[in-house]
């Protein structure tokens, strides 16, 4: 009987297959294996995307606190963007993985082509809009005049380029579908370390080039994510991967865009629910002040970056699924998925606990305001809590999608996000003047929920039989 423990060599062994993606088929072996190969790197995908909102955030916090809230607005705006990339990325993932697990290179290779062509559809109308009322878009938000007139830069230049945000989320997940994630992840690395060395470049000027101020962070961010979107077409045209495209590969197949428009409607649903409670949230923070939404805004960018680990397993589990339904192996999908799910309940516990102790330092690290660093602690904190919740859940939400199942989380997202979360949260801060730590518990019950609901819909098994 083969022992089910790795030995340090074979740990070492298996990070360098993870790392250079040398392994793309997880239908058959260890499960444990498989979830590490694909979990590693994309891990370090994830938590390379969220370094650009931390580094942002830390240079842009020597400009000006309302700097630090023109990020915060921009994002939650800018977060109904990436409701609409993780929408089409899901699809992507479900569609690409289910051929990979049928053997169907071409297919996965065709479905990847339409998904760049929606993508740049898509990313096309945000851009002109965004280019045209980045002040009006501010002031929705509830943005103060001073804080429209020195931020509004920083949003006309993220959605004027937001066609690198759409490609470079459609494009790794095509990788991540495939098996690829070493790929996703290296892309991610490219545009990580571009932004570090140009935001304080393009923030507080050198030489020849101007001090922009916090537009200085959107452009280096922008070039970044753009450089890492070229490197990724280089990769897919040059084949490097399974996923290989050629230039007779890049037609409208009206067949296939159609079954990703379907798959991708309940994905796009689901996250423009959780989305758009986010921006009614910060709608809601923003009438407490500019030092408490900036507040609010570092804590949320840091849980952020201790979610991503989280994410990256999710994502593994979503192609587990997929891969091993087209094996037409349901049960191998189901385990990969309690499994998953456990390795990543364990590592949020780790960091909640973290949190709970040394939130205001955390916070600290970014500004001193008092008050800025009191309401992000409570912020931190409260979120926390509910943490190991976040972790399981997310892995068996996405499990859905990577089954091609994107309607399930939609009317889970719906009741826990519009129902409950974003009354209570009005009720509590507003009606009750609990003020924002109302906001905060209101965020922990509504993602516990999820989890709870989530886990007790996935035993039901329906996911099995979604065909895509």
């Amino acid at each position: 009987m083969q022992s089910n423990k790795i030995s340090l060599k074979q740990f070492f062994q298996y990070f360098k297959i993870a790392f250079t993606g040398k392994e793309q088929e997880f239908t058959s072996g260890s499960i444990r294996r498989a979830v590490f190969m694909l979990a590693i790197p994309m891990i370090l995908e994830m938590l390379m995307e969220s370094i650009f909102a931390l580094v942002d955030i830390l240079y842009v916090s020597k400009v000006s606190v309302n700097a630090v809230a023109t990020i915060g607005l921009t994002e939650s705006v800018i977060t109904l963007v990436y409701a609409l990339a993780i929408g089409l990325s899901m699809a992507a993932t479900a569609v690409v993985a289910r051929r990979v697990g049928e053997n169907d290179i071409e297919g996965a290779s065709n479905a990847a082509v339409q998904v760049i062509f929606l993508g740049i559809f898509v990313a096309s109308i945000i851009s002109v809009i965004g280019i045209i009322y980045p002040k009006e878009i501010l002031s929705l938000m509830g943005a103060e005049p001073d804080l429209i007139a020195e931020g509004y830069g920083y949003t006309r230049v993220l959605l004027g380029g937001n066609i690198t945000i759409m490609l470079l989320f459609l494009i790794n997940a095509i990788f991540r579908g495939a098996g690829n994630a070493s790929v996703a992840m290296w892309a991610l690395v490219l545009s990580n370390t571009l932004n570090i060395i140009l935001d304080p470049i393009f923030i507080f000027g050198f030489g020849p080039i101007k001090a922009y101020g916090v537009e200085g962070a959107a452009i280096a961010t922008t070039i970044g994510r753009g450089t890492a979107v070229i490197f990724q077409l280089v990769i897919l045209f040059k084949g490097h991967s399974k996923i290989k495209i050629g230039l007779k590969d890049l037609v409208f197949r009206v067949k296939i865009m159609f079954n990703l428009i379907r798959v991708s409607l309940g994905g796009i649903g689901q996250f423009l629910i959780a989305t758009s409670s986010w921006v009614f949230l910060m709608r809601i923070m923003s009438d407490f002040g500019s030092e408490v939404l900036a507040g609010y805004t570092i804590a949320i960018r840091v849980m952020m970056f201790t979610m991503m680990p989280a994410w990256g397993l999710s994502n593994a589990a979503a192609t587990l699924v997929g891969q091993n339904l087209g094996a037409n192996k349901p049960d191998r999908a189901e385990l990969s998925v309690w499994k998953t799910g456990g390795y990543s309940a364990i590592f949020m516990g780790l960091v909640s606990v973290i949190y709970l102790i040394f939130a205001p330092q955390i916070i600290a690290l970014f500004n001193t305001t008092p008050d800025v660093v009191k309401y992000g602690s409570l912020c931190l904190r409260i979120l926390a809590s509910g943490y190991i919740f976040y972790g399981y859940g997310m892995v068996v939400i996405n499990a859905f999608n990577g089954a091609g199942d994107t309607k399930t989380p939609t009317y889970i997202n719906f009741v826990c996000f519009w129902l409950l979360q974003l009354p209570f949260a009005y009720l509590m801060a507003v009606t009750l003047n609990f003020g924002p730590t109302g906001v905060f518990w209101a965020i922990t019950i509504a993602e516990v929920l999820i989890a709870i609901v989530a886990i007790i819909w996935f035993k039901k098994g329906t996911w099995k039989t979604i065909k895509v």
